[in-house]
């Protein structure tokens, strides 16, 4: 295969399965030699859990193991994606990625946030815990989209878990932006202030990570807020049985937004931009006031559904 977008992947194992069923046999296993781009398995995992009629709205994980699976890639012999995805292979030589927050275990995190650094504090928690409503929106999605007697609504619960999925990914990628923001503010006021140069290039650097502070607990205000429109889908048609798990993700949400609206309340008050600074707290407070709102109406739904 020389163009995976005239030819993916997945599309060329069906062409050789299709070959194989005309000749009366059958193919056994497939092997990939050389290097293959992230997209390309995360596509064919779509595609296979599309043709099964199952949701896609699942981890890259679960993407990339259907993917293995459906195409027996490790039929023939082990596949291991660390070494097979191109993307896997580069970040492996990165060893800014084994001090990802994200990359912690949930006992690790929390004693990272517990220990007497400042960071992660309520801005990297706020987008974790936007993350995990987000997660919950998603599992009552998928859990509605399998669900016996629900078979021609799959596609519906599909797309609302495949947008959640999005959501969630996006938050979590902020947790390690938010302390990695924080970090920035500490830089810049350690620079040396000592000649009118020094002090000029500390001022504005200084300035630089103050909005850089600003922005990305509004981009976490945004996402944990855009979940809620699929969590109140899932309140009132997803599974009953799990309605809850849906109303604790309203929850995380409002939490999420919150929490990072305080954040957004703190950094402006360094920002000499006083007019972009007044911009977004009156965004954040109009988003913050919404966030309000929908997780009342949400657990008024969940109220009335226990």
């Amino acid at each position: 295969i020389t163009d995976i977008r005239a030819t993916p992947l997945h599309l060329a194992f069906e062409e050789c399965r299709q070959s194989a069923d005309r000749r009366g046999m059958r193919v056994t296993g497939s092997e990939l030699v050389g290097l293959v781009p992230l997209g390309v398995m995360l596509e064919a995992g779509r595609y296979f859990l599309k043709k099964q009629q199952r949701s896609v709205g699942v981890s890259e994980a679960e993407l990339l193991k259907i993917a293995v699976k459906s195409m027996g890639l490790d039929e023939l012999a082990p596949f291991d994606p660390q070494q097979k995805i191109i993307e896997y292979n580069l970040e492996k030589g990165n060893p800014a990625n084994a001090k990802k927050l994200v990359k912690k275990d949930l006992v690790a995190f929390a004693n990272e946030t517990a220990s007497e650094s400042p960071a992660p504090g309520g801005g990297s928690i706020s987008a974790y815990v936007g993350a995990l409503g987000a997660s919950l929106a998603v599992m009552v999605a998928n859990l509605s989209s399998h669900k016996r007697g629900w078979d021609e609504r799959w596609e519906e619960f599909s797309d609302a878990a495949e947008r959640g999925q999005k959501i969630k990914d996006a938050l979590l990628r902020t947790v390690d932006e938010d302390t990695d923001a924080f970090n920035l503010i500490l830089a810049a006021f350690g620079l040396p202030n000592t000649t009118p140069e020094e002090k000029t290039a500390r001022k504005a650097a200084i300035q630089a990570a103050t909005r850089k502070a600003i922005e990305v607990p509004f981009k976490v205000m945004q996402l944990a807020f855009d979940s809620f429109p699929i969590i109140k889908q899932m309140v009132e048609t997803g599974n009953p049985n799990s309605v809850t798990d849906a109303g604790v993700g309203a929850l995380c949400a409002r939490a999420a937004v919150r929490g990072a609206f305080m954040n957004i309340q703190v950094n402006t008050g360094g920002l000499n931009d006083k007019e972009y600074a007044e911009q977004v707290l009156a965004e954040g407070k109009k988003m913050a006031e919404s966030a309000d709102e929908m997780e009342r109406e949400i657990l008024e739904i969940v109220a009335g559904r226990i």
